[in-house]
Formats: C-alpha cells, structure tokens, sequence
C-alpha cells in the first residue's frame, strides 16, 4: 500500500488560452503564464502542461502559426529554467517547433491521428501521451454513448492504436495512455464514472496512465443540484476525490489545474500510509519522482 503514492507525477495545466473553460485569459500574456507555471512548480508539479488551444466544444479556431506565437516564448522560458515541459497540441508543425524547443512530453487528444503527426514524433525522445475520444476531431463534442460500455470502447481502441502506432515505428515505451474525461467521453456524467471505476483495467495493458478530471463538466453535473451545473471555479473539492481515486487505482499521471492541493493531499495521505504500515513515508512523499 505505501508504493501507491510514489508513482504518481503531476501535470500542471497551464493554458495560454482567451477561452479555456476554466480560465481563459488568466494566463494569455507569456509573463503570467511563466509567472503561473514557476508557482505550479513551487507547489509540487513535476510537469507543466502548456496547452494554447481550448478544446471544449465552443473553442476558437486557432492556427498552427498563431499556436507557436503563443507557445514559444512560454515554453523556451521554462526550459531556460529547467523545467520539465509537456505541449498539448494536435498539429505536426506545432508538435515540430516545441520538440525543436526541448519540449519533454507532446500530449495529443487526438492520438497522433495526423499521420505527420508520428513522422514528427518518431525519432524524437519526447514521451507522447495518447487520448480515447469520442470526438470526430480535437475538440470534444456533446455526443450520446451507452456509459456501462465505455471500458470496454477505451480498451479496443487503446488495443487497435497501440498496434497501429508499433507498427509505424513509435516504440511503445515513449507512450502514455489517457483514456479522456468529460465531454471526450459524451455527455453522460456516469460515463467518466465507468472509467475511473475500472481503471484498473486500463493500468494492466502495461503502459503508464494520465488521467486529467480536473473541473471537468462530470463533476458539475454530479455537484449540480435541482439539475443546475456547478460552475467550474467550484468544482475543486470533487476533481480532488477523483484525482485520489486515480492514484489508489495505480495511474502513473495525473494532470490538474490546483496543483498545491493535489500535491498536499498525497503527500497527506502517503503519511497515513506510511504510518499504518511502518515505512516512515511521511518524510519523503513530496518527491513525486
């Protein structure tokens, strides 16, 4: 029980976005965002996420050249700093800039579809994290899909796209698997319930998970009374039980917009562990490495 928490890393989300769902336009200018990401870091993140396109289903278009202009100062600056830099984008040449920037992770909703996408990424080094999705394309979209089957439609398609992805040349170990949450899986709460209830199905393929609930429209719903939504500045205290359900269930990853809360309550709850099973984990659950 105490080697739980020691596997999880996380994910700082960091949009240099005008119209994320959760704050758009917090972090638009490249010193805020720098600013956001250096005290994401201070708080425990492993990883900062920079995501400069929205992909709710109301986003902006954004183009590959606006995306780098957005991207560029950000990112070079937090390598400058020696931070551990992960891009969430879906278009090769934005994929191609980052990479040459020293970006550590590409984080791609939409699962290399592009097939430039993996002549871009195949002899890089980045890790590459790889999404299920019920959407057409990158953004999500308020679709209808049976709850109780959605597993089973995240493993076949993790199970095609793995074999896909070895068979054009990604080595499987650079691959992380994130199996969407929200409206990537329609728009039924309990679908993102199914998921995170069988994880565990998902962590025995193998390969390193990422799960990223934060303030996602399924905690709205299920926070929501009188069939209201809660908004997503409100949603902290329900991403958070989802966030520690993952980690029990084995994820390797998990991706958050509240980072000192996240990292505080691990390490509390690896201190419970530790004491219960006498391994004086308390001292050292910050590492997170």
């Amino acid at each position: 029980m105490s080697e739980w928490r020691s596997r999880v890393r996380i994910l700082g989300i960091l949009n240099v976005t005008r119209d994320s769902f959760s704050d758009g336009g917090k972090f638009a200018e490249p010193e805020a965002a720098v600013a956001h990401a250096l005290r994401m870091a201070a708080d425990g993140a492993d990883v900062i996420d920079v995501g400069a396109e929205s992909t709710h289903p109301d986003a902006e278009e954004v183009s590959a050249a606006e995306e780098i202009a957005r991207l560029t100062p950000v990112v070079r600056s937090l390598k400058e700093r020696g931070l551990c830099v992960s891009v969430d984008t879906y278009k090769p040449a934005v994929m191609r800039h980052v990479l040459a920037l020293g970006a550590d992770f590409i984080n791609d909703v939409t699962a290399l579809r592009e097939p430039e996408a993996v002549t871009v990424l195949r002899d890089s080094q980045a890790h590459i994290v790889i999404m299920h999705s019920l959407a057409s394309a990158a953004r999500a979209e308020r679709v209808a899909h049976e709850p109780a089957t959605m597993m089973m439609r995240v493993l076949a398609f993790f199970e095609r796209r793995l074999a896909e992805l070895a068979e054009a040349g990604i080595a499987r170990e650079r691959l992380v698997l994130d199996p969407g949450m929200g409206l990537f899986l329609g728009d039924q709460a309990a679908a993102s319930l199914v998921v995170l209830r069988e994880l565990p199905r998902l962590t025995a393929l193998g390969l390193p998970v990422l799960v990223s609930t934060s303030r996602k429209s399924f905690i709205g719903a299920l926070l929501g009374r009188g069939g209201g939504v809660r908004p997503p500045g409100e949603r902290g205290a329900g991403t958070l039980a989802t966030e520690l359900w993952a980690a029990w269930q084995g994820v390797a990853y998990i991706r958050t917009h509240d980072v000192r809360a996240l990292r505080d309550a691990l390490t509390t709850w690896n201190a419970l562990v530790g004491a219960e099973t006498g391994s004086g984990a308390a001292g050292t659950a910050g590492a997170g490495r």
